[in-house]
């Protein structure tokens, strides 16, 4: 890791980063804010799966697509390639406590639903329930996944997901005059190594995934 003599500026390789400097990965942070990807999905035998995914965001407008990368073939990433179906369901303020225990690692099969006290809602057009207190949901239909590889061509175990939307759900009190008002919904992001309301002077909170 090197410092050049004009600017304070740190550099280094990622697969030789210093550790005792910086024990928190950068990249994670430095990439912000982030949308989180709260995916619902169901299997092939009918389980229902809601879990958070950090690495999400829209991919392409025309038409509109979304995407989302499981660091290991995990339920959400299994379960939409399966059926070839997903639901962004947008994580809120006052949902974060209920977005973060759906990151806890249960049994393949176990309902996050019920874990987090959440209520599911049907879909119009896909499969996999969404949240119904999430005032904006996407309905997704899986276009392609993709294994990712290195450089040298080796699997990285990192798979990404991309689904095109194909219905939209808005909470109607957060349409005024035509415009989605996002600032009254108070979404939540990535924001550095916290997770921050995107709106208002409230502080970044720290939350700890459940075990």
């Amino acid at each position: 890791m090197t410092c050049s003599g004009r600017e304070p500026m740190l550099f280094y390789e990622p697969h030789l980063r210093d550790t005792s400097l910086l024990p928190h990965d950068p990249f994670k942070a430095a990439i912000a804010p982030r949308p989180i990807g709260w995916v619902s999905t169901l299997s092939a035998e009918g389980a229902v799966n809601l879990a958070p995914y950090s690495f999400f965001n829209a991919v392409s407008g025309a038409p509109p697509m979304i995407a989302f990368s499981s660091e290991g073939m995990k339920d959400s990433a299994t379960f939409a390639t399966q059926t070839r179906e997903f639901v962004w369901n947008m994580p809120t303020w006052e949902l974060r406590e209920a977005m973060n225990a759906t990151s806890a690692s249960l049994e393949r099969g176990a309902n996050e639903f019920d874990h987090a006290g959440l209520e599911m809602a049907p879909s119009r057009i896909v499969e996999p329930p969404r949240v119904a207190a999430s005032p904006v949901a996407f309905e997704c239909k899986v276009t392609e996944t993709l294994a990712l590889t290195d450089l040298d061509g080796n699997r990285t175990d990192r798979h990404l997901v991309i689904g095109q939307v194909v219905g939209v759900h808005l909470d109607e009190r957060h349409v005024k005059a035509g415009i989605l008002d996002v600032t009254a919904i108070r979404p939540i992001a990535r924001c550095g190594y916290t997770h921050r309301r995107l709106h208002g002077p409230r502080p970044p909170v720290q939350m700890q995934r459940p075990r």
